[in-house]
């Protein structure tokens, strides 16, 4: 089982792994558009005005724009290490061990703006580009990496059940038809839902967390739903499309 996460806007800071080697990364045949993007964020950097524009920045925020320039030479973290925020909060990687962190390195993919596929294990700097940056003069980052991301993820898919997890804006960078899929819905006492916004991200990153450390080797949809019941969560299945649901 694969278990494909979005990646996260902050990001660890430092490293204590050698400068980015974009060959030493999964997914090789990735490595052409990886390496043009790179170049073009280094090359913005230098303009600081067009670089806030593209990323969506403030001036506020120019230290994220001091991270894209030193993208070729600064120290790398594992992938898994080098995403914070809520849902890599929630998945609490650092805590797993011995089988369930091995199995959890296995499992889990990120899906990324920039590098399009990462593997747990994969060295990267820190940066700044989301899934709907757009680049000045670059058709959208979507129409560049699907015709890259879309055949890797149905390489994946052959020999394992893919679980996507990743947000509209990164499964638009590459989808992949039949993988199961999960929504997190919130019910009140009288059984009325509403769409979890806010903390969708800690309850995918707790499922996340369950799947990837887990001891069964699900093979469709139905025994997903079942290792997450047993851990606790409730779950609801239609097809491949799962719903988390957690009280309001």
């Amino acid at each position: 089982m694969i278990v494909l996460l979005p990646p996260s806007e902050t990001k660890r800071a430092g490293g204590d792994g050698p400068p980015l080697r974009l060959e030493s990364l999964s997914c090789p045949e990735l490595t052409p558009l990886r390496a043009t993007l790179v170049d073009e964020l280094v090359e913005l950097a230098q303009d600081r005005t067009a670089c806030r524009k593209a990323l969506a920045l403030s001036a506020s925020q120019d230290a994220e724009i001091d991270r894209n320039a030193e993208l070729r030479t600064a120290a790398t973290l594992p992938a898994i290490h080098r995403y914070t925020g809520v849902l890599y909060d929630a998945l609490d990687i650092e805590s797993l061990r011995a089988a369930a962190a091995a199995r959890a390195g296995e499992r889990l993919v990120i899906g990324s703006a920039l590098f399009g596929l990462l593997r747990a294990e994969d060295p990267i700097p820190a940066y700044r580009l989301s899934a709907t940056s757009k680049l000045p003069k670059q058709p959208t980052l979507a129409a560049r990496w699907r015709p890259l991301l879309e055949p890797a993820l149905t390489q994946l898919a052959e020999t394992q059940l893919v679980v996507d997890l990743r947000s509209g804006s990164y499964a638009s960078l590459g989808r992949l038809d039949n993988a199961v899929r999960a929504d997190v819905v919130a019910e009140d006492s009288g059984g009325t839902r509403k769409v979890v916004t806010h903390f969708n991200k800690a309850h995918k990153g707790r499922l996340a967390r369950i799947l990837a450390s887990s001891k069964a080797e699900p093979d469709n949809a139905a025994a997903v739903a079942m290792i997450a019941r047993r851990a606790g969560m409730r779950v609801e299945r239609e097809g491949n499309d799962l719903t988390v649901v957690v009280a309001a």
